[in-house]
């Protein structure tokens, strides 16, 4: 009985010691990508716009959102560098999907109309 407390102690230390180390790692790992940004790269930021990287410095770094609109951002804020692979990828699935046809969709469209109208009846 008297091991019982000290074995649970380390069993509770282990797991949250392992967290620590890991988030550790995965900051260092954000930063260095942050520290390496450069002119060309095309990243997204924390809040999910997508730009091409234009002017570094220090602190802050300027990307183009759209022809000839820049903005400027904090180091901080670039969350990824993207990759060519992930935009081939994305517009392979999206032209290979088969094509809907029109009639299937306006009877799904009326009766999802329906059911609309009856809900909106029962409210009061």
């Amino acid at each position: 009985m008297d091991l019982l407390l000290p074995l649970l102690l380390v069993a509770l230390l282990i797991p949250m010691f392992l967290g620590v180390r890991r988030q550790k790692r995965e900051m260092a790992k954000v930063t260095e990508m942050q520290e390496s940004l450069k002119t060309g790269d095309r990243v997204v930021t924390t809040s999910g716009l997508y730009g091409t990287v234009v002017d570094v410095d220090d602190t802050t770094v300027d990307l183009e959102i759209a022809e000839e609109v820049v903005t400027t951002w904090s180091r901080a804020a670039i969350r990824e560098v993207r990759t060519d692979d992930v935009e081939t990828t994305t517009t392979e699935d999206t032209t290979t999907a088969p094509a809907a046809e029109p009639a299937a969709n306006g009877v799904a469209d009326a009766v999802s109309d329906a059911a609309d109208d009856t809900t909106r009846l029962s409210k009061d």
